[in-house]
């Protein structure tokens, strides 16, 4: 079942755009058109559940190609914004399987959220519910990322972005072709005093400045009519500072001290990822196949202000954490009759993660209180996994207005978590009229445990210390396995207005949840033994000749019981409420909703608005409570106009958080969460792009 994101995408161009002239490569493009056809044919989604955000849906929106990839999701249905960059979509944390033309990326240690702004992207689509065989391990959600070409997108643009919060954001983008080779590149540099949130509602906090490098190119080169070869390579160098609330007096003593006057409270943080991926593309009469290859790498490594940490909490731990991730990807598509197509596929990967860890810790005393004589432990693992699946699957019309895609992929992981699973997917989509379309599937997932992220701690080298657990168990991170079932209703009334709902269940066995245990924001993995998440999703969407509008609501519950590895990270009390009865999970919020508008105001000029509510995530002892909920809203407007120098030239002004909402995403209390987080205060933003 397919479900755009019409207030933004389907508004004509402007007629002062659509007579620009364009670089004239007629049969590179028909060549470049003509690939990416097939290689959309080898890996649809009938069935699922899909929001799809073109190119010009982003340049509407407010930020436009400034904006982060993870800011664009956040108008599709079912995502909740989170810390770090993170999203939580239908009741999931992460778990979101990054896909680049067609290609499917290990997630990086520090997520994919931020690693792309828009600039290099012609579209980009979540793909959530009971998803078709070809999709596996990651299975939240499908983020689909089809990247700009040098053929269909010839030229590029320069670009200076920035305002409040000393934010500077220069950005570069090129695109072309020569003879049967295209190619398109992006790039930016981001220069902020607000890196990660801050943890108090002031509009700033000192220590807190990030510095942030992006790039990627896709090029292709087409051997002949038939086969093409195609490279994709990018990256993210980022620099933190961490700030860390210190004032007055503490509750330790370290090195002689008990106070954070005169300490500078920071530390700071790495972050890098770097990939390439070389495909190569064949289509043939009935038959498309794609084979991929893929290199991915990435680190983080924390640094913290020992003294202050020691001060605050009576442990300083500098974390440093490496992944490399390699593998191959095969997909065809064989269209065997009108009614059937056939697909086929697999995938093989292995990940090797290093960990490092040196603790600064103190002694207890044994009477509650601790001894000034730090001390510090280190540890360091190699922790290495592989993953395998293979998937078949048809696509049947039994009937003109009826389609069935059923299939099965079996998958399996070796590593600190083993298993595998034969798992069957079943999608029906009836078209019931021209108007109607009923729609209904059913996914077995398994969902191995993140390789990235798993770390093995030798839990006897803390005992007597000020990182000693209440609880002394760890259990291993073990792969999730779940029955998800989707329903799904779309009517058009008229030619305007779209109206949609959707309910989703998921019922789960060793349910995966990842938590930020520490001033470090480094996530670890969990597992409770039982898990349920349902809920419902509403949309509406009205076009016009000149403005457009979008709406979606969801209401959700994402709730487990019985934490079975990593017991460690909690207490007593908490093991035993969680044994006992089902507790909402930490990234659960009941109701979250986005809204978006956009009006042709003028010729070459466009105002647009945005609107995120989320009734809060969870707090307090065994995630019992809720933080306040929010709601901001977000304005822009960008005019397009030739310059003196004859050029093609977009100004543009944002307005983030309008009404300026002090609002709180975490408050460093419940299950998995180790620091308070709040929202971006009010910012004004301006951007001046020339096109060429």
């Amino acid at each position: 079942m397919r479900r755009l994101l019409p207030a933004l995408l389907l508004l004509p161009l402007d007629a002062s755009r659509a007579q620009e002239p364009v670089m004239e490569l007629p049969e590179l493009v028909v060549q470049s058109r003509r690939f990416e056809e097939g290689r959309n044919r080898i890996a649809p989604s009938l069935g699922a559940s899909v929001t799809e955000i073109t190119r010009e849906a982003i340049e509407r929106l407010p930020q436009g190609e400034e904006a982060p990839l993870n800011q664009v999701l956040l108008q599709a249905p079912g995502v909740v914004q989170a810390p770090q960059g993170e999203l939580h979509v239908r009741g999931d944390h992460r778990n979101l399987q990054y896909r680049i033309n067609g290609v499917t990326m290990p997630e990086a240690i520090s997520g994919f959220g931020q690693l792309f702004d828009a600039r290099g992207l012609r579209s980009v689509s979540l793909i959530t519910g009971a998803l078709p065989a070809q999709f596996g391990y990651r299975t939240a959600g499908v983020v689909d990322i089809r990247l700009r070409s040098g053929a269909q997108d010839p030229g590029g643009s320069a670009s200076l972005y920035g305002g409040s919060f000393g934010t500077f954001q220069p950005g570069l983008s090129y695109g072309g072709g020569v003879g049967r080779f295209e190619y398109f590149l992006s790039g930016s540099m981001l220069r902020s005093d607000r890196g990660f949130e801050n943890p108090t509602s002031a509009r700033t906090v000192p220590n807190n400045a990030t510095e942030q490098f992006r790039g990627i190119l896709n090029a292709a080169y087409a051997l002949d009519d038939r086969t093409r070869l195609s490279l994709i390579a990018g990256g993210n160098a980022s620099r933190y500072e961490v700030p860390v609330q210190a004032s007055g007096p503490s509750p330790f003593t370290a090195f002689g001290r008990n106070s954070f006057d005169g300490l500078d409270p920071r530390g700071r943080q790495w972050q890098r990822t770097a990939f390439g991926v070389l495909a190569l593309q064949h289509s043939r009469d009935a038959l498309d196949v794609q084979l991929s290859g893929f290199l991915r790498r990435t680190s983080i490594s924390y640094l913290p202000n020992v003294m202050v940490d020691l001060l605050g909490t009576g442990v300083a731990s500098t974390v440093e954490r490496r992944n490399i991730a390699i593998g191959l990807q095969g997909d065809a598509a064989w269209r065997v009759s009108e009614r059937h197509t056939l697909r086929a596929g697999f995938f093989l990967s292995r990940d090797e993660t290093t960990n490092a860890l040196a603790s600064t810790v103190l002694p207890l005393d044994g009477a509650g209180g601790t001894i000034d004589a730090p001390f510090t432990i280190t540890e360091s693992g190699r922790v290495t996994q592989s993953l395998g699946g293979l998937y078949l699957q048809d696509e049947w019309r039994p009937l003109e207005r009826v389609t069935v895609n059923f299939g099965a992929r079996l998958d399996g992981v070796r590593g600190p978590a083993s298993g595998s699973q034969l798992s069957p997917r079943l999608n029906v989509v009836w078209n019931v009229t021209d108007a109607t379309t009923l729609s209904a599937g059913y996914a077995r997932y398994f969902t191995p445990p993140p390789a990235e992220l798993l770390v093995r701690p030798d839990l006897a080298r803390y005992a007597g210390t000020t990182l000693e657990p209440e609880v002394a168990r760890a259990g291993p991170v073990r792969p999730e396995r779940a029955h998800y079932l989707n329903l799904g209703l779309r009517h058009r009334i008229g030619e305007r207005l779209t109206l949609g709902a959707e309910a989703f269940f998921r019922d789960v066995r060793d349910l995966q949840d990842l938590g930020q245990f520490g001033t470090a924001y480094v996530f670890s993995p969990y597992n409770y033994a039982r898990g349920r998440v349902y809920g419902t999703e509403l949309t509406a969407a009205w076009r016009g000749e000149r403005w457009s509008f979008h709406g979606n609501l969801t209401l959700s519950r994402s709730e487990g019981k019985g934490l079975v590895s990593n017991q460690y990270f909690w207490s007593a009390a908490e093991l035993a409420q969680v044994a006992r009865k089902f507790v909402r999970t930490d990234h659960d919020q009941a109701v979250s909703a986005s809204a978006g508008a956009s009006w042709r105001a003028w010729e070459g000029g466009t105002l647009s608005a945005t609107l995120v509510y989320g009734s809060g995530m969870r707090r307090g002892f065994a995630n019992s409570e809720s933080v306040t909920p929010y709601m901001t809203v977000n304005l822009g407007v960008a005019h397009r106009f030739e310059g003196p120098d004859g050029g093609r030239w977009t100004a543009r002004l944002d307005v983030l958080n309008l009404f300026d909402r002090r609002y709180q995403l975490r408050d460093g209390t419940g299950i998995g969460v180790g620091a308070p987080q709040y929202g971006l205060r009010r910012g004004i933003f301006a951007g001046l792009s020339r096109s060429f």
